[in-house]
């Protein structure tokens, strides 16, 4: 399991860094434009795809004692929010991702085998359960970012803007 999630955790480090450098390239304006999405613009959508890493970092850093060195870079850690970044946040967004994502990596190759099944605290289900599996919550946040990088994905298009991050990549995994 923690070879799967090492690579997962590369992959999305990887495909996090490419989609913020194409974003990047885009004006400020065309960032904040409202596309009718639900988090309006790809600055708000970029808000919540790429600042929520030292969130659920809070979380892992109380269940696993071992995450805490790993996890240190993000705490205290916060992506701006909003739909309608300018420039300095915007550049505090890249940030506080690429941050995080190294953190990810750093935490997931610091565990043993038997603590992806340490159960992590969290919130959102009414108490029922109080807790999920450590596997379970780095598998979900993989998805989460794919999911969020698709929705990019697909403004982009709409946008005309050509670009190459949903295909496959293999430049993460070890030579």
């Amino acid at each position: 399991m923690k070879d799967l999630l090492l690579m997962y955790a590369k992959y999305t480090q990887r495909a996090n860094a490419s989609v913020l450098a194409l974003l990047d390239g885009l004006s400020e304006e065309a960032r904040n434009e409202n596309r009718k999405s639900y988090y309006k613009s790809l600055s708000g959508l970029a808000c919540h795809a790429f600042g929520v890493t030292p969130f659920f970092h809070g979380l892992l850093r109380t269940a696993i004692p071992a995450a805490s060195s790993a996890l240190k870079a993000t705490e205290g850690l916060k992506a701006p929010k909003g739909d309608s970044l300018s420039a300095d946040q915007w550049s505090e967004l890249k940030k506080v991702a690429t941050v995080a994502d190294q953190a990810t990596v750093d935490f997931i190759a610091g565990l043993a085998e038997s603590d992806f099944v340490s159960p992590v605290k969290v919130a959102w289900f009414g108490g029922n359960p109080d807790a999920v599996p450590l596997h379970y919550l780095l598998s979900m946040t993989v998805i989460h970012g794919i999911h969020h990088r698709g929705q990019i994905s697909q403004i982009l298009d709409e946008m005309g803007i050509e670009h190459n991050f949903s295909s496959l990549d293999v430049g993460f995994l070890p030579k």
